[in-house]
């Protein structure tokens, strides 16, 4: 489904988030607040917050950990007067493991002992790649970027365990090059891509069939090319089967303050 993030391109992100809260906003992310880095959201009971933490370092390509927020939904490191409750435009509720609602507000589900977890995106890399003329196709479509289940597994900690997943960006291999040169600099948001041109050997069968997000166009001369995705959590938290526990809904960012060259060494 297309949606327009033509106004929120330069908008800062405070600005967004405000939107976000207010309902103004509940589509995905991907291209907003230009230049600023976005997180994707896991929170969890606090018994399960340790596993969890160690499973994020265990993984640190597919779950880089940006922020740990303890005490009250609010963010401190990734945006002072930012919250995690209701500043991400679409959330998914988990009981034992199912995904049972999708919501914009999850303010009356926090509780205390509750610890939220923001995790480093790739779409802070996007502009990178923009600058350098390699195209970034779900931008350009007005889509939701294809994420895919994969047969790479993650290293298991506690209940926590499952396949990564990957989100999808199609290019020519030259610009695979130097989408690879540009990315492997930035670790915090997922780093270098993990495959580039044989989707089967991640075990991805059908790149128009992406298990989240939208299917984008691959042209004439192009590949598809995979990095570690931050939705990697929410195939965990399925496999864990925690009683509880709240993600953003795929493609829908926490957008903070630090500017994605934070996380970047060129």
């Amino acid at each position: 489904m297309a949606f327009d993030i033509t106004p929120y391109i330069d908008r800062k992100p405070s600005e967004v988030r405000r939107l976000i809260r207010e309902g103004k906003i509940d589509f995905p992310t991907a291209g907003m607040c230009r230049g600023y880095a976005q997180a994707n959201l896991v929170i969890l009971p606090g018994e399960y917050a340790a596993d969890f933490e160690r499973y994020a370092e265990k993984n640190p390509f597919a779950c880089p950990v940006l922020e740990i927020v303890k005490g009250s939904p609010e963010t401190h490191a990734m945006g002072e007067g930012g919250n995690i409750c209701s500043d991400v435009p679409r959330y998914w509720v988990y009981e034992n493991g199912v995904v049972t609602k999708e919501l914009t507000d999850v303010s009356s589900y926090w509780k205390e002992g509750y610890v939220g977890f923001l995790i480093g995106c790739s779409f802070s890399f996007e502009e990178a790649l923009m600058a350098a003329g390699v195209p970034v196709r779900h931008i350009e479509m007005k889509r939701n970027v294809p994420m895919f289940k994969t047969n790479i597994q993650t290293e298991p900690v506690g209940p926590f365990a499952g396949p990564m997943v990957c989100s999808m960006r199609p290019m020519t291999p030259e610009q695979a090059k130097k989408a690879y040169d540009i990315t492997v600099k930035m670790p915090n948001v997922h780093g270098a891509p993990v495959q580039i041109g044989e989707p089967e050997k991640i075990g991805v069968r059908d790149v128009m069939k992406p298990d989240y997000g939208d299917a984008v166009e691959i042209r004439e001369g192009e590949v598809p090319v995979f990095w570690p995705c931050g939705v990697t959590p929410q195939a965990a938290i399925m496999a864990a089967c925690p009683e509880f526990a709240i993600t953003h809904s795929p493609g829908h960012m926490f957008i903070a303050d630090p500017m994605d060259s934070d996380y970047a060494v060129f």
